[in-house]
C-alpha cells in the first residue's frame, strides 16, 4: 500500500477517489515509566520511553488506516495526516487519516504518455497547407 502526504502519487494518475480512511489508537503511559521519565525530565534530554510509545502508536494508527483503505480496494492513500489529542490525563489518541484512491493502470498511463510525447516530437506535418 502506498501512502503519501502529497495530493497524488508522483508519476501515477488517480483513477478513482474512494473516500476518507482513518486509523486510530489510544495509548496510556504506565506508572513505572512515568517515574523514570520524570527523573529524566529533571536533568533534560529526550524521553526515550515516550518517544518509543508514540512511534508505536503512529505506526499502529497508520497500519489501521491502510487496512481500511485496502478493504475499499485502494491502491494508495494520499494526503495522509496525523493528529494527536489527550483523552485522559495519562492517555493520548493518535489518529492517521487520508484519502483512499485507486490508481490508473501503469501500462495505460505509460502508453498515453508515450503517445503524447510522440505527438510533441513529430514536428510539422509535411502535407499541411499553410
Amino acid at each position: 500500500m502506498l501512502s503519501t502526504t502529497t495530493e497524488s502519487v508522483p508519476g501515477r494518475e488517480t483513477a478513482e477517489v474512494l473516500g476518507v480512511v482513518r486509523g486510530n489508537t489510544v495509548r496510556a503511559r504506565n506508572v513505572g515509566r512515568d517515574v523514570t521519565q520524570s527523573l529524566r525530565n529533571l536533568v533534560g534530554g529526550e524521553l526515550n520511553s515516550y518517544t518509543g510509545l508514540m512511534t508505536e502508536a503512529r505506526d499502529e494508527a497508520a497500519d489501521r488506516m491502510e487496512a481500511e483503505a485496502e478493504s475499499l480496494g485502494a491502491d494508495a492513500v494520499v494526503n495522509v495526516r496525523f493528529t494527536t489529542s489527550n483523552v485522559a490525563q495519562s492517555a493520548a489518541e493518535i489518529l492517521a487519516y487520508g484519502t483512499a484512491v485507486r490508481l490508473a493502470d501503469e501500462a495505460a498511463g505509460s502508453a498515453a504518455d508515450t503517445a503524447e510525447r510522440d505527438d510533441d516530437t513529430a514536428g510539422p506535418d509535411p502535407d499541411a497547407v499553410d
